[in-house]
């Protein structure tokens, strides 16, 4: 077997820390450095070659809560080169497919229509993949069992807890340029959500419209529901100084953060 070569090697230690980036979303050098067992400084090295190469950008870390004081940390996502460089080579072929069903339907509001019937039955069918795994799981646990199952669909999905509820965040969308373009995809999806879980979800946040995260909100159900409903609004917004307001996806607002 040949030996593996010092650049082969750098390459290849660049890609987990791409992939690392794809699995769990935007993230400081420190999680990267602790994630991969590498040193900040080895981190730091492959994160510039990234950002050179435009795989990666760095942002401003968003913070929950109080902030610290000091200068915020660099959170580093990919971007859309980045995302092709790994499982959406059949993003082009999605685009065309969705807009043949728009044009064939007649374009305008049957299209967009048509467009909406056709997402509806894909994620119908996907869902029943999930319904197993969601129902067989505790009550306090099914978000946590909906994000495995979507990470085993290529959806790199976590659940965490937060305000007056949870937070189901997929890190990697494998057709969010189809998605940017067709927004009846995300709602769709957010249908699905709803359904699996029993209870209404609100969409923060979409990887199609420029967000680092397609994110979730999940209220609490039952009597905890009751107790703080007065609060979820509120809470919700807490979550992202970016959120003015928390509504159901609808066809303008689909997993757009409003500025």
């Amino acid at each position: 077997m040949p030996a593996v070569t010092a650049p082969e090697e750098q390459h290849g230690t660049r890609n987990r820390v791409a992939r690392s980036i794809l699995d769990h979303g935007p993230s400081t050098a420190a999680e990267l450095a602790l994630r991969l067992e590498l040193t900040q400084a080895a981190v730091r090295r492959h994160l510039d070659t990234l950002v050179a190469d435009g795989v990666v950008e760095p942002r401003e870390k968003r913070v929950y809560g109080a902030r610290r004081r000091g200068r915020p940390a660099k959170a580093f996502a990919l971007t859309d080169c980045g995302r092709d460089a790994f499982d959406q080579a059949y993003d082009d072929l999605a685009v065309d497919a969705l807009r043949w069903i728009e044009q064939s339907a007649g374009g305008g509001e049957k299209g967009r229509a048509a467009v909406a019937a056709f997402a509806r039955a894909r994620l119908a069918a996907q869902a029943e993949g999930y319904r197993g795994a969601v129902e067989a799981a505790a009550p306090g646990r099914r978000t946590e069992a909906l994000a495995g199952a979507l990470s085993a669909d290529g959806y790199a999905a976590t659940a965490r807890s937060a305000p007056v509820g949870e937070q189901l965040c997929q890190h990697h969308c494998p057709v969010a340029h189809a998605a940017e373009r067709y927004p009846q995809l995300c709602e769709a999806e957010t249908e699905v959500f709803s359904q699996l879980l029993g209870t209404h979800v609100q969409r923060l946040a979409t990887i199609a419209h420029g967000d680092g995260v397609c994110t979730t909100f999940i209220p609490k159900t039952g009597h905890e529901t009751g107790h703080q409903a007065g609060r979820t609004d509120t809470a919700v917004e807490k979550t992202d100084h970016r959120i003015t307001k928390t509504t159901t996806a609808s066809a303008s607002t689909a997993g757009r953060n409003p500025e």
